[in-house]
């Protein structure tokens, strides 16, 4: 097998429901240095395994630490991923490929240990609060599913904190989203936060306000919908101003999500800044940087005046959870000028 110029290779992995991306990073002089990277479907694969055993079969490199983020649950080394039907194991994993270092641990914490690294074009700001260091820091990351976790700032250093935030209770906090929640109840009884903020939440919005009579769908759209991916669909009309149910549709996402990220940052006192990660917010941008999003997210009574003083940011890298986890990997090697 080759080796690469640096004398610690990583594969980072981010698996999600929808795809899964693999990496070989090395050590880098701020930050780990990707040098590989590959996409694969995830639900084309019947585990974890067989993907690696395709990314090794093309890349034939020592691999002397690996690590990988899941979109699920991770304890003990172990985990039952969430949206795919697969059991993952570190343990196993390194037996089945002669390595002595594997760790896992769930997608949103690797997402928010690659936070204090990313830079300035890797962000887009939603107010002119400036962020800043060695605070507590708030993911948001809605996606094929809604995912959030925490950074904490403890003893001198960051550490991830995962969550099933995702799936608790969804609270309207104004008389559509009550009839929005009466109208999940019915459908799927449990009405969670992803039941809303996801791409399935955005079809089910769509739903909604269709069902409820609040808006015509014309017979364009509605083939549209049957032909495309419906959340695609959705956004790419409401943005474009193309059709008011559309538009109405991701309105009211966008002022959920707001909601939803103010009340993480009250829950983890995030001063350092709440990010909203995943693959949704980064194609919805414009509709993010309007009064919709933010008006929510500061309308929290008393604490008005702290969520006013939290830098909101948007993250525009889509490979930050394989970033967090190569951090991961190389957590005991140092870095230099690490913010």
């Amino acid at each position: 097998m080759k080796t690469m110029e640096s004398d610690v290779t990583v594969l980072a992995g981010d698996i999600g429901g929808t795809k899964t991306n693999l990496g070989i990073f090395v050590r880098g002089e701020r930050r780990p240095l990707l040098k590989i990277v590959e996409t694969y479907s995830s639900k084309d694969a019947s585990g974890l395994e067989d993907i690696l055993t395709c990314f090794l079969e093309k890349h034939d490199l020592n691999v002397d630490r690996a690590c990988f983020g899941i979109a699920g649950p991770v304890s003990g080394g172990r985990s039952k991923t969430t949206n795919l039907p697969w059991e993952i194991s570190a343990a196993r994993i390194g037996r089945r490929f002669g390595w002595a270092h594997v760790g896992l641990l769930n997608d949103l914490a690797a997402t928010a240990l690659a936070i204090p690294f990313l830079t300035g074009r890797e962000l887009a700001s939603l107010n002119r609060v400036r962020a800043g260091r060695e605070k507590n820091v708030g993911l948001v990351a809605p996606g094929t599913g809604l995912g959030e976790a925490l950074l904490l700032f403890i003893n001198g250093r960051y550490m991830p904190v995962a969550s099933a935030g995702g799936h608790i209770d969804f609270a309207p906090n104004s008389p559509i989203q009550l009839k929005l929640w009466t109208y999940l109840r019915r459908r799927f009884g449990h009405v969670s936060n992803e039941r809303v903020l996801s791409g399935p939440g955005l079809a089910n919005l769509y739903a909604f306000l269709k069902d409820e009579g609040r808006y015509r769908e014309p017979a364009w759209l509605k083939k549209a919908m049957t032909a495309f991916d419906p959340p695609k669909v959705i956004a790419e009309n409401a943005l474009s101003e193309k059709s008011a149910i559309c538009s109405a549709a991701l309105d009211l996402f966008v002022s959920i999500l707001g909601a939803v990220a103010g009340n993480l940052a009250l829950t983890g006192m995030t001063s350092g800044g709440i990010y909203l990660g995943g693959g949704i917010p980064p194609r919805i941008l414009p509709a993010l940087r309007k009064e919709t999003f933010m008006k929510p997210f500061t309308d929290k009574g008393r604490y008005r005046g702290f969520l006013e003083k939290v830098p909101v940011r948007v993250i525009l890298n889509d490979r930050a959870a394989l970033l967090g986890a190569a951090i991961r990997a190389l957590d005991s090697i140092p870095f230099r000028n690490a913010p």
